[in-house]
Formats: C-alpha cells, sequence, structure tokens
C-alpha cells in the first residue's frame, strides 16, 4: 500500500482541512487518497466517489467496479502505473504520460478517470497526436488490405469479371496472374525506353528516301509492340476500372494516356501524308519528348513498394533541411561568383564576363564538380575557388545526417504499421470466424437461464 501525501494549501495548512479519506484498490494497488484534495475537480470520478453516500450502494457500484464496505474500500480494475500518472493532475493541475504507456490507451484511462485532456502537457500532447496520425495510416492499410481481399462478393456475372480484370491490372499481390501482368508492364516499360534511348544512336539509324537519318525498322517494331501492350493494358483498367471518371483524371493514369497518344498522332498524320506534315518534322522530335513520360508508370509500383513510399515521405519531411541547404548553397553561389567576377577582370584573358556567368562556375565548384569549362587564372581568384568549395563541402554535409535519420525513422515506423495493420486484420478475420460459429451454433439450441 502506498499513501498520497496531503499537500499544503496557501489558505492553511493540510490539518485545517477536511479529514475525509477512501482508499481504492486499483489492480491490486492499495491507495489511500484524502477527499479534499479529490475535491480539486469535482467532475473526476473520484471525486464523486468520495462525496457519494456510503449506504448508496447502486451509486457506488456505478463508479467504480466492486465495493467492501467492512474495509472501505473501492476496487478498479485499471492499469496502476497509468492512475499514477492520473493522480498528478490533483497535486500539480497537469498530467506528464510516464515512458512505456500507450497515449491512446492513456487517453481512455482519462476518459474512465473523468478527468480532461486538456491537462496533459504539450510534449504529451505532441505524442498523442503522433499516435492518432498513426491510428489513422493503420486503419487507411486496414481498408487497402481490406479491399484486396475482396470482402464483398460480386453480384453478377459481369461484375465478377470486372473485378477480377482490375485486380490482376492494379493489383500485382492479388494473384500469380496478377504479378505476371506486373512484371510484363514493368519489363515492357524498360525496353521502350532502352529502344528510344538505343534509336538515338546514328550507327543503329538508317537512311530514309530523302536521305536523313530515321530509327531502324526493328526498333519501331519493337517500339510499335510496346505501344500496343501499353494501349491494351490501358483500355482493360478504364474498363474494369468501378470509377471511371475519376481514373481518367488520376494523375498516373494521365501520363499512361499522354504516353501512348503521340504514337497514334504520328502515325495517323504519316498515313494521311498530307504536304502540312513537312512543315511539322519537328513535331515528332516534341513527341518522342513526350514519350519519356511513360517511364512514370514505373512509380505506379510505389503503391505495393514500401521503400518508394518510404523515400518520398522522407523527403517531404526532410523539407526544412533541404531548404536550408539550398539557401546555404544561393548565398555562397551569389557571394564566391561575384568575388570571383571581381578578381577576374584584371587577368586579360579572364573567363568570368558577368556575374550571371560566374554563377554556373560557383555552382560546380561548391558542388566540387568541376568541369573545368571556367576556372580562375589569378592568384586571389584561385583563392577565392579553394574557400568556395570548402564552405560547399561544409553546406551539403550538414543536413545529410538529419535526411538519413529521417529515412530510416520513417521507415521504421512503416514496417510497424504495415505489422500492425495485418495483425489488425487477422484479428477481425478471427473475431468474424468467432461469431460465425456462434450464429451456426445458436438456430435449434435452447438457451436456459442460470439461477
Amino acid at each position: 500500500m502506498w499513501t498520497i501525501p496531503k499537500p499544503r494549501y496557501k489558505n492553511g495548512s493540510a490539518g485545517e482541512e477536511s479529514e475525509d479519506e477512501i482508499a481504492v484498490n486499483i489492480g491490486g494497488v492499495r491507495v489511500v487518497l484524502f477527499g479534499d484534495v479529490l475535491n480539486r475537480y469535482p467532475e473526476s470520478r473520484l471525486a464523486e466517489l468520495v462525496n457519494c453516500s456510503p449506504q448508496n450502494y447502486d451509486g457506488i457500484l456505478s463508479l467504480c467496479d466492486d465495493f467492501d464496505p467492512g474495509r472501505n474500500e473501492f476496487y478498479f480494475d485499471r492499469d496502476p502505473d497509468a492512475f499514477k500518472c492520473i493522480l498528478d493532475v490533483y497535486y500539480f493541475d497537469e498530467i506528464h504520460i510516464k515512458r512505456g504507456i500507450c497515449p491512446i490507451c492513456f487517453l481512455k484511462e482519462m476518459e474512465f478517470w473523468k478527468i480532461d485532456p486538456s491537462v496533459l502537457d504539450e510534449c504529451c500532447k505532441s505524442d498523442l497526436s503522433e499516435k492518432e496520425v498513426e491510428l489513422k495510416e493503420i486503419a487507411s492499410k486496414v481498408l487497402l488490405i481490406l479491399e484486396d481481399m475482396d470482402s464483398e462478393p460480386p453480384v453478377t456475372r459481369s461484375e465478377r469479371y470486372q473485378r477480377f480484370l482490375w485486380k490482376m491490372m492494379e493489383k500485382p499481390g492479388s494473384s500469380l496472374v496478377a504479378r505476371v501482368v506486373a512484371i510484363a508492364s514493368f519489363l515492357f516499360i524498360l525496353v521502350s525506353s532502352m529502344v528510344m534511348c538505343v534509336g538515338t544512336i546514328p550507327e543503329l539509324q538508317v537512311m530514309d528516301t530523302e536521305g536523313k537519318l530515321v530509327e531502324h525498322p526493328t526498333l519501331e517494331a519493337i517500339e510499335t509492340a510496346c505501344i500496343l501492350w501499353f494501349t491494351v493494358e490501358y483500355l482493360l483498367r478504364l474498363a474494369s476500372s468501378p470509377n471511371k471518371l475519376h481514373f481518367a483524371f488520376a494523375f498516373m493514369n494521365v501520363i499512361d494516356f499522354m504516353a501512348i497518344v503521340p504514337f497514334y498522332v504520328v502515325l495517323s498524320l504519316t498515313y494521311f501524308g498530307t504536304s502540312a506534315m513537312m512543315e511539322l518534322a519537328n513535331v515528332q522530335q516534341a513527341v518522342q519528348a513526350l514519350r519519356i513520360m511513360r517511364i512514370a508508370r514505373i512509380f505506379k509500383l510505389a503503391r505495393h513498394s514500401s521503400g518508394l513510399q518510404t523515400l518520398t515521405h522522407a523527403l517531404k519531411r526532410s523539407l526544412k533541411e533541404l531548404g536550408l541547404l539550398l539557401m546555404y548553397m544561393g548565398v555562397g553561389i551569389f557571394v564566391f561568383s561575384a568575388l570571383a567576377y571581381t578578381m577576374e577582370q584584371s587577368h586579360p584573358e579572364t573567363l568570368f564576363k558577368s556575374i550571371p556567368q560566374s554563377f554556373w562556375w560557383a555552382i560546380i565548384t561548391m558542388t566540387t564538380v568541376g568541369y573545368g569549362d571556367i576556372y580562375p587564372k589569378t592568384t586571389l581568384g584561385k583563392c577565392n575557388a579553394a574557400v568556395s568549395f570548402l564552405c560547399g563541402v561544409i553546406a551539403i554535409a550538414l543536413p545529410i545526417h538529419p535526411i538519413i535519420n529521417n529515412f530510416v525513422v520513417f521507415y521504421n515506423k512503416q514496417k510497424v504499421l504495415e505489422t500492425a495493420a495485418m495483425h489488425e486484420v487477422e484479428l477481425m478475420e478471427l473475431k468474424s470466424g468467432r461469431s460465425a460459429r456462434r450464429t451456426s451454433a445458436t438456430p435449434g439450441r435452447t438457451v436456459r437461464p442460470r439461477h
């Protein structure tokens, strides 16, 4: 048993206050509390209990789990460690959550003891908000898993086929066929990108009737096969989409559409062979540039890759550090380029014609690239260059550790959230199985009341 000492208030000593006291048993730990202390928060459960009449058994049992009139002791089946934190509010008007106690569970304890959450300290409120965000993320992951599990069976045959196509095209982890389709799509993206790159090599190009270098027919055939795959894939995904309007305007789907349309535009213009096509010769170069957009389809697999998701969120959380890096580099580029331009003006063969032109030198020097196309020739200019690349190294190295730390923290957090989501789904399946067994055992069975 441990007893909470009575505090001395400003208006008098502890002995001048009421001597009402109660004994509570919290999970096997007996605590003696004083009524005048508990009445500092009259709306709390303990204050209601101390002010409740001993003859009012129904009122007492509505506030606690059990009551021993002989010992005048109230029993609560609650966490004693959390209760120790709850008692702080009666003495210090604030609550600190001890290490090792879940903030969400502690919030439920405060709700049970009828303590307002506003008395939590600011540091504990931040931890609580982080836990609430984690719970929302777990809930979203659970919903995604439940969608993949296909909890609601289709009614008609067309709905069955539509859902099968949707899962095959959008959810690689749903079946072996869907995984094969995802791998094939990924390989077609790589082949198409390689063909686009290899087609620009002059040695692999051929002469057309006008004496111009064009892509090799074999590469064009491979490109056509890739575009046909992308077209069929896009149409199947559009046809099987539950919400076609949302699908059509999704960012990644717009990129898929833009990667397909230029091919058919060029094909139609070439087929008609109008004179205007000759004037649009440069359009093909723009179309080739648009085709690079289909490489962004790789990021569609990020939804099923925790690594890419972690990298993206880690960079988002490191925007402050990245902003500081850009600010340091921007100030250094401006200062050292201006100094380099001023110091190099005395040399007759100076390469620094203006301060904006010196920006390029400052960028490649501070980032330690150093292409050598522009360099100082005076002694002061070389000293300025040495100081600039030393400052550049320091400026780049400073925010690296926080960015790496954010990546590691978020990666470990995502692993924990994925495990928690899977555990939540397993619990839901277990509960649904138990309820199904109970309902199957209920018909034809008469339950007799116990006496």
